[in-house]
């Protein structure tokens, strides 16, 4: 756990967590902890139990906002996604009007990338901090969206021109990851609406405009995740029908390759046959004049085929 005193976007580190209790003169304090801390944080700053339990026993939380008496609990999703499968981590958040804490299990991108953005806008309060933090996370999901929209793109290109078995278990997959998210992103989008649209005493007026060109970034986000569940599907479809043109293809071939052979078949039946006045049986190079007949009638007809597109 982590506690730091933000003034004009400048971090102080407290070293005693019972200070962050009082409001200071200027600024807000930020702890940064770990589930394990809530234990000393919630007779601190009066944490409802249910918001802690949450935290205590819940990995993957619903995106949700809790309104109390002296602080908000807030929930939203942080993601990752590793070019093959996509990740959710909860970002728990206790707004005060003083205070701010934020609760992980693991490591979560968007703190580390929040830093320097506080100190080049030099925020000095907490909704303020709030916004960032929320604005950070959005933005986030709209840069997993383009690399989810650019995987698309390359399968849809590898199944055009080269369809594999493995192809239709990546276009599940991804697929169903994108129906997944898109069951996130709807209580998150509502999340962000709340902050927006309500009359919050923690969240300044100023700030709620701020929020609503977050709501509709995220509605934008929600929007292109139902494009991605279409392009999914129509993945499925160029799949299959690639599938079943290859293998229009493989009987193409199979059965001009057949039809090349039927006539030597017949002609190696003629001669088969235990008949002694067949033309060229007793001559000397009769064997020869035949295989080489039997090879002008197939490449003949191997040529006529490619001709006509056939082979």
């Amino acid at each position: 756990m982590k506690a730091r005193l933000v003034q004009d976007g400048i971090f102080t580190l407290v070293e005693d967590i019972t200070q962050t209790m009082d409001p200071p003169a200027q600024g807000f304090y930020w702890i940064d902890a770990d589930v394990e801390d809530l234990v000393i944080l919630q007779p601190l700053f009066h944490l409802h139990e249910l918001a802690v339990e949450d935290c205590l026993t819940e990995e993957e939380q619903r995106p949700k906002i809790e309104l109390y008496d002296s602080n908000y609990f807030i929930v939203v999703n942080s993601i990752r996604f590793d070019d093959e499968e996509i990740f959710l981590r909860a970002l728990n958040i206790f707004l005060g009007r003083h205070y701010i804490i934020t609760v992980t299990r693991q490591k979560i991108n968007e703190l580390r990338a929040l830093k320097p953005i506080l100190w080049e806008e030099e925020v000095t309060t907490s909704d303020r901090f709030l916004y960032h933090l929320i604005d950070l996370v959005v933005d986030n999901y709209t840069n997993v969206g383009d690399r989810i929209e650019a995987k698309i793109e390359k399968l849809e290109e590898d199944i055009l021109m080269h369809t594999k078995k493995t192809h239709l278990n990546e276009i599940i997959g991804l697929r169903s990851e994108i129906l997944w998210l898109k069951k996130v992103l709807v209580p998150q989008k509502e999340v962000i609406a709340t902050l927006h649209k309500k009359e919050l005493r923690l969240i300044s007026e100023q700030l709620k405009k701020y929020f609503g060109d977050i709501y509709e970034n995220a509605v934008k986000i929600s929007e292109t995740f139902d494009t991605f569940r279409d392009l999914m599907g129509n993945l499925r479809e160029a799949y299959q029908s690639s599938v079943a043109n290859r293998a229009n293809e493989i009987m193409r071939v199979f059965t001009a390759l057949t039809t090349i052979f039927m006539p030597l078949t017949f002609i190696t039946g003629i001669y088969g046959m235990n008949f002694e006045n067949i033309p060229g049986m007793h001559w000397e190079y009769g064997d020869i004049t035949v295989l080489l007949f039997m090879l002008v009638v197939g490449l003949s007809m191997f040529f006529l085929f490619r001709k006509k597109d056939w082979l």
